[in-house]
């Protein structure tokens, strides 16, 4: 049989590419959940591999647990704090605000 002329696939780009992956990924979920829970449940498994499926599933389920914003010490919320006096009351420059440029 002779050669049919076909034009050349044309590439993928990223974006496209990406997407294409995350929708055969996607395809997949069901099965990845089953795979996590058989390990959550089994016996055989060790604890952290149990543990470590466990929160693969809750992290999928209900998302990841909020980390709070550290406030002590030079915290961000002084920080924060600090930055917005300076920009709102150059002038007024207290002793909490020491060594700050106004």
């Amino acid at each position: 049989m002779a050669d049919v002329y076909r034009p050349a696939a044309k590439k993928p780009t990223k974006s496209r590419a990406l997407t294409e992956i995350r929708s055969v990924a996607r395809s997949h979920t069901r099965t990845a959940i089953n795979v996590l829970v058989g390990i959550m449940r089994s016996d055989e498994a060790t604890p952290a591999a149990r543990v470590s499926a466990a929160n693969a599933i809750l992290d999928r389920g209900w998302g990841k647990v909020a980390q709070p914003i550290e406030n002590g010490e030079d915290g961000v919320l002084e920080l924060i704090h600090r930055i917005e006096r300076i920009i709102v009351h150059p002038g007024r420059v207290g002793a909490d605000d020491a060594g700050a440029d106004a």
